[in-house]
């Protein structure tokens, strides 16, 4: 992989029924592949951020902090909606 690509979209162990990966794991990795930065954006949580700024700052990659959130169309409260909308904000 080249020394310039930046994943955007990386899910880790706190995008629930979602990510598998540990946030270690992940910074290890893109520090291995000379990766200058790398973006967490786990499903509407924000759990992982600290731990991620922390882990990527001590390896060298620049933490890029993001969400992928809902969207609700007809409010949040609405739930018979059955279509899913998904926003990466970073």
């Amino acid at each position: 992989m080249s020394s310039n690509f930046v994943h955007l979209h990386v899910h880790s162990e706190y995008s629930l029924l979602d990510g598998a990966c540990r946030i270690k794991d992940l910074v290890d990795t893109a520090a291995g592949f000379g990766m200058p930065a790398l973006a967490l954006t786990d499903h509407g949580v924000l759990y992982g951020a600290l731990q991620f700024y922390f882990e990527a700052k001590a390896k060298g990659v620049k933490p890029i902090i993001g969400c992928e959130m809902y969207v609700a169309p007809r409010g949040h409260q609405d739930r018979s909606a059955r279509d899913e909308y998904h926003l990466t904000v970073l």
